[in-house]
């Protein structure tokens, strides 16, 4: 079995993530395979810059809810294979992906993949034209039973489940308008149906390409799927690897990566981004302390990243068309490397640098 260390693991990943690059194109960035979260302001379209994706027509690239109900973009071409790359393996999976929604429609003897297509159903005859989320809730609250319903405490109404909500969209053939607050639905225009996974979209592959060496139970806390399923999807070409003496698995394809070196560079990644998705959070930072500060659930902030290692945290502050980058160091930074990146971010948000300020 072939031993490989942490560093071997992180220059590998960095390398997959093309956060080595300087250019790219739509078509070559590996990310869009599996989806990129657009979770805080411009965080696609940044995730896409630190890859060299510079300036994509909007029109080619599409916003929907896929893997844990999180807002994701890819290639719009692709979209047909991604729903049936992001739907649900089985039952059992449905039911893990919807929460506690899985509970009611149990008790009436609905089984979940069957739900979501009622939903999916009633969504679709109400989505004709854009419509506010909100809208869409009151709308789809009358069309569905009370099995499909909660009630909201916050809201003090009576409405469908949230991850159903979510999950069915796709399903029903609607995007998100991009840079809607509150999220807007429309339909998407000759969305055809697809009935196979093409190569390059399914899920467990890619978690594997992008953040290998991993274990059927990192991927399957990344697709919030049970690690049955996992398992039983589990390519047959992921060749087992020793990383500091665990047994992981990544695609025979990419054994030669390991041995590709560091790279040298230095990003700002987002706090949703696809380097800072993987489920092995220790491995990519040791610190415990530093690690829940990173991923904490609210006021998260970006990643500095240097030649793979995590060195420091940031937060954006903006005050009118001003941008100050607030750097909370782990180490010693190089300032120029930093404010490079620094000023690459306010170009995309379309701001003006005010400045860098390195804390410690």
């Amino acid at each position: 079995m072939l031993q490989v260390t942490r560093a071997d693991v992180l220059a590998s990943r960095v390398h997959a993530h093309q956060l080595d690059r300087t250019s790219g194109t739509l078509a070559d960035t590996a990310v869009l395979d599996l989806g990129v979260q657009d979770t805080g302001p411009d965080a696609a379209r940044w995730a896409l810059a630190v890859r060299g994706l510079d300036d994509v027509p909007a029109e080619e690239l599409v916003l929907v809810w896929t893997l844990r109900g999180a807002p994701h973009v890819y290639r719009r071409a692709d979209l047909a294979g991604v729903a049936a790359a992001t739907a649900p393996f089985s039952e059992a999976d449905a039911a893990k992906r919807v929460l506690d929604a899985a509970r009611p429609l149990r008790a009436a003897g609905i089984p979940v993949l069957a739900a979501l297509d009622t939903v999916a159903g009633a969504m679709r005859a109400i989505v004709t034209a854009p419509v506010v989320k909100g809208e869409m809730s009151r709308l789809l609250t009358g069309r569905l039973d009370p099995p499909y319903l909660r009630e909201c405490h916050p809201c003090r109404a009576v409405h469908t489940f949230e991850q159903p909500f979510r999950l069915a969209a796709l399903r029903a053939g609607l995007e998100l308008v991009p840079g809607t607050s509150p999220p807007v639905l429309r339909p998407v225009p000759g969305l055809g149906p697809a009935t196979e996974v093409p190569p390059h979209l399914d899920v467990v592959r890619g978690y594997l390409r992008l953040h290998g060496p991993a274990t059927p139970r990192q991927v399957a806390a990344y697709l919030d799927a049970p690690v049955a399923d996992v398992r039983a999807h589990w390519p047959g070409d992921a060749v087992e690897v020793a990383v500091d003496g665990e047994r992981r698995w990544l695609l025979a394809a990419d054994v030669d990566r390991l041995g590709a070196g560091p790279a040298r560079t230095t990003r700002l990644l987002g706090p949703f981004d696809p380097y800072l998705q993987t489920r092995d959070r220790a491995l990519l930072v040791p610190d415990e302390a530093r690690a829940a500060d990173l991923w904490r659930t609210l006021g998260r902030p970006g990643a500095v990243l240097v030649d793979g290692e995590v060195a420091g945290t940031w937060r954006p502050r903006k005050a009118g068309r001003r941008l100050t980058v607030e750097v909370d160091p782990w180490c010693d930074l190089a300032r120029p490397a930093v404010e490079q990146e620094a000023e690459r971010l306010a170009a995309v948000r379309g701001t003006e640098l005010a400045g860098v300020v390195l804390g410690g």
